[in-house]
């Protein structure tokens, strides 16, 4: 039996994917701004998932330079809108410069300065088709709660670094920021209303889809 998670098996996922122009830009911005964006195969699994969901309107926890953002708006419908947030206005400069240089027209792109824990309770309930969350560790337990508040049934929540870098299968670890990569798992799989998978690509993700 193969070992889905053999460095081998993860290096050919990473390998598989090629960027284009745009997103290659826009990851030399983020080594500028020492942001750490998705890697090429978690980037690739968001736009599958918003094309899979024909995704007209998306929620991004986590703007950085616009990386996650061009991927999503790669699988989103072509009059769909994405709602980026990041409380630091020197990322969303670095974004916008990105989505420009992917052809991306300004409609098609929300950005919002603000502190994720601000923003999302003003976001409408069951109106968005997937929600990306990219914040801080520490504060995805609320950021979940907020997804699951704001998906239309049939959306999609996805969840970047569910293993907070491993530390999550690691019974030894305690610390605040894997207590909440764990609790955050535990909203999801306490859900009924949500169909969960953990995916071995990047960093770990974790993706529910609620029910129709």
């Amino acid at each position: 039996m193969t070992d889905s998670s053999s460095p081998a098996l993860i290096s050919y996922a990473e390998s598989a994917i090629v960027e284009d122009d745009a997103l290659l830009a826009a990851r030399t911005r983020a080594a500028e701004l020492g942001t750490n964006p998705v890697s090429p195969s978690v980037g690739a699994l968001l736009a599958l998932l918003a094309r899979a969901t024909d995704a007209r309107a998306v929620v991004e926890i986590g703007t950085g330079t616009g990386v996650s953002g061009l991927w999503l708006l790669n699988g989103m419908a072509p009059d769909g809108v994405l709602t980026t947030i990041d409380p630091e206005p020197e990322h969303h400069r670095a974004a916008r410069r990105s989505f420009a240089g992917g052809d991306i027209p300004a409609g098609r792109t929300r950005l919002i300065n603000g502190t994720p824990t601000e923003v999302l309770p003003r976001l409408t309930d069951a109106s968005y088709d997937l929600v990306f969350v990219d914040g801080p560790l520490i504060d995805h337990p609320r950021y979940v709660r907020e997804a699951i508040r704001m998906l239309r049934p049939g959306g999609v929540v996805v969840v970047h670094n569910a293993t907070a870098d491993g530390a999550v299968g690691d019974p030894g670890r305690n610390d605040p920021v894997t207590a909440a990569a764990r609790e955050a798992a535990m909203i999801i799989a306490d859900d009924e209303q949500l169909l969960p998978v953990v995916i071995p690509l990047g960093a770990g993700v974790l993706a529910a889809a609620k029910a129709r």
